[in-house]
């Protein structure tokens, strides 16, 4: 094998990895950070080919340059790696990288994909030596499979069951080092004898809008899009610190000024056009006003529980509580408490509405006393969950 040759296998892995991926049908918002099938078509033109061209992420892209690098040195494959952080932030990128520094294949697969442990067993029977096996979602891998990754990561070797009772007989089956990069976006539900099997771990951070920015021009260039520094601004602001996000509005605008305009992508233009999708300056969807105008509106503020607050927007509880809730909570509009959520006064004034006097947070109210009342478990308070 020519390991001189990146390039991603095409193998049944891969259809498995796309039947597992593809969970969003039409009509999904365009704030959305996880991606569809259109999304990884236009990301596979726009995606950085090497660390030098990563935008942003500083800290781990230098502390993964040192580990490929030394692993250069050393003529062995690198550590197993663990990437973990919120969905649109660069996570299957960063893989694509590593194989592509290291010279090696790329086996792609997900972990809602391995069910069995002979599923997982399959796949690195099939491995080479050098090569790099990404694991997308790896949290959400069976325990049986967790088991067997276990040895395949610390000693090369997988246990394969032959027989079923007193009579099974277990054969070890020697496999060629190999490197595991395995994408989360949830660390904490990795149990702890998987992520200490990991020799690098990295945390992808949201972007700062001035990176965003300059991902923006990148991408307008790759898609031949004539833009302003202006409306690379604007489309950077209201992109929720996310560049999956940002180039998905990029798209967007770019349609806009196409149909509507010169095709220039201007200020105006792009604040026009992002005002038609319903993403306002602050980067908010229909969904997330619309939680944040039942709190305030409906619930003089909360607390209210997420399952009521669901059903007056007339969504699911998983939709508001993985959709909206998160961007809610971390641009400080919603606060959750163990009676339910919050609106805080930064909520009421992006409605542009005044802040009622007893409403949570006022009066020197903090978080802490909000703790302190009757909770939904003790039957004496809103339903909290």
């Amino acid at each position: 094998m020519d390991h001189h040759d990146s390039h991603i296998d095409d193998s049944p892995i891969d259809d498995a990895y796309a039947a597992a991926e593809a969970e969003h049908l039409a009509g999904r918002s365009l704030t959305a950070a996880d991606a569809d099938g259109d999304d990884r078509a236009v990301e596979a033109a726009l995606r950085p080919r090497t660390l030098d061209e990563v935008v942003g992420q500083e800290r781990v892209r230098e502390q993964l340059s040192l580990v490929l690098e030394a692993a250069r040195g050393r003529g062995r494959a690198p550590d197993h790696v663990l990437l973990s952080g919120p969905p649109g932030l660069g996570k299957t990128t960063l893989a694509m990288i590593i194989a592509a520094e290291v010279g090696s294949p790329l086996r792609l697969t997900s972990g809602p994909a391995i069910t069995h442990a002979g599923d997982l067993a399959a796949i690195l029977s099939g491995l080479h030596e050098g090569d790099v096996l990404f694991v997308d979602e790896i949290h959400r891998m069976s325990r049986p499979a967790e088991e067997m990754l276990y040895v395949a990561m610390e000693d090369f070797r997988v246990d394969v069951v032959i027989g079923k009772g007193p009579g099974a007989t277990a054969i070890p089956l020697e496999l060629p080092p190999f490197t595991l990069v395995g994408a989360t976006t949830r660390a904490g539900l990795l149990p702890g004898p998987l992520r200490d099997r990991f020799g690098f771990t990295g945390h992808l951070e949201f972007y700062e809008t001035a990176d965003l920015e300059r991902i923006v021009r990148r991408s307008a260039a790759l898609l031949e899009v004539e833009l302003t520094d202006e409306g690379a601004g604007e489309i950077a602001s209201r992109s929720r610190g996310t560049p999956r996000i940002a180039n998905r509005l990029l798209r967007r605008v770019r349609d806009y000024a196409q149909v509507r305009a010169d095709g220039v992508v201007t200020h105006p233009i792009a604040r026009a056009a992002l005002e038609l999708y319903e993403v306002d300056e602050s980067g908010l969807d229909r969904l997330d006003r619309a939680v944040l105008d039942a709190l305030c509106r409906r619930f003089g503020g909360g607390p209210v529980g997420v399952s009521t607050l669901a059903v007056a927007v007339g969504e699911e509880r998983e939709t508001v509580e993985e959709v909206a809730e998160p961007f809610l909570v971390r641009t400080g509009l919603l606060a959750r408490t163990p009676r339910g959520r919050v609106a805080t006064p930064a909520a009421w004034t992006h409605l542009g509405l005044a802040v009622p006097a007893d409403a949570a947070f006022q009066g020197g109210a903090t978080l802490f006393d909000l703790d302190d009342q009757p909770s939904a478990e003790s039957g004496t308070g809103p339903e909290a969950d």
